[in-house]
């Protein structure tokens, strides 16, 4: 399906990450990191990222296909990112840069494709050191949104199931989480997922907190200025709102693991979880996410891991480039005529 070499790329909200797939099963060549609010388009990101690979004493970058992983719900030829401002098609790309065929999916595709291949030392383990059994596995992850996939286990295949998890709506589960969704910033009316395990969600956690607290109804902080004070425990309301995280983090990953009955393992990207592993070790994630009845005891031997390996959405690109076969997974196919 691909030609190589294979352009893939990353891209998010706020950075986009490209690299090159030289030949079938070789290992990501990263070109560069591009703010994705520092380009008009993608096409612009891409040159960038070319240029700055044939910069690199390794020769030109010269694509003849790419698939790119995006922040966004993959429903037509031209996808909306969520979070920012760029639509990516296909075709755009393949005349931009004379491609023999472009593939778009939703970030979370290559990051559960990528889960087929983890091991012991790519990940952190949270709780129990737990040995995975076989069955789905799940990838999910807080960053600048909240997104989550399946890798299901299918004859001789793994197929991938993409969702829209961020968007469901999200309640309180006791008497303070009540108080709290009362002073909670809503987005377009909603209180969703995304709308708290995000990088603006863990700001608005906090601003909800100090609200209740003390009444104060200061502007918001930056996240990584609350996550920097939490862990320091120079702000309480900061250090409260790293634990409320991390229990709604917990509650979320074992309500999809019980929607997938995800006995193969949760694993946890996103930029927001290797900043907090230890809150994530000491605090209420592993107790939210079993305290599941009448499936507590299902719960308690699923392990649960923030995966380690740097960008793995790469790992999975490349995966999906070199190993096409192994994997079914819903993208936008554009091919040349």
């Amino acid at each position: 399906m691909f030609e190589f070499p294979v352009l893939v790329g990353d891209i998010g909200g706020t950075n986009a990450r490209f690299a090159l797939v030289e030949e079938t099963g070789a290992a990501p060549r990263l070109l560069s990191h591009e703010e994705t609010a520092g380009h008009p388009d993608p096409s612009s990101a891409v040159r960038a990222a070319l240029a700055k690979g044939a910069r690199d004493g390794r020769g030109p970058a010269a694509p003849r296909s790419a698939i790119l992983a995006i922040a966004g719900r993959v429903d037509g030829p031209e996808v909306q990112l969520t979070n920012a401002h760029w639509v990516i098609a296909g075709a755009r790309l393949g005349a931009d840069f004379g491609l023999s065929s472009a593939v778009i999916v939703n970030d979370y595709v290559p990051v559960a494709a990528g889960a087929a291949g983890l091991a012991p030392g790519d990940l952190t383990p949270i709780g129990p050191r737990i040995e995975a059994k076989g069955g789905a596995r799940l990838v999910l992850g807080p960053g600048t949104g909240f997104g989550a996939a399946a890798l299901v286990p299918y004859a001789d295949r793994l197929a991938i199931v993409s969702t829209e998890a961020g968007h469901t709506d999200f309640g309180p589960a006791d008497a303070d989480e009540e108080a709290l969704w009362h002073a909670l910033e809503r987005v377009e009316g909603r209180i969703t997922v995304e709308t708290l395990l995000s990088g603006p969600g863990l700001a608005r956690i906090h601003a909800a907190l100090r609200r209740v607290r003390t009444g104060e109804r200061g502007d918001k902080l930056d996240p990584a200025a609350i996550t920097q004070a939490g862990l320091a425990a120079d702000d309480p309301h900061a250090a409260e709102a790293l634990e409320l995280f991390a229990r709604l983090l917990g509650r979320v990953c074992g309500d999809l693991a019980l929607t997938f009955l995800a006995t193969g393992g949760v694993y946890i990207g996103g930029g927001i979880a290797p900043r907090i592993v230890r809150v994530l070790e000491s605090g209420p994630f592993r107790e939210a996410f079993e305290r599941k009845a009448p499936f507590a005891a299902m719960m308690r031997a699923i392990p649960t891991s923030v995966i380690a390996v740097h960008d793995p959405a790469l790992s999975g690109l490349a995966a999906l480039a070199s190993e096409g076969e192994t994997f079914v997974y819903h993208g936008q196919v554009w091919r040349a005529g």
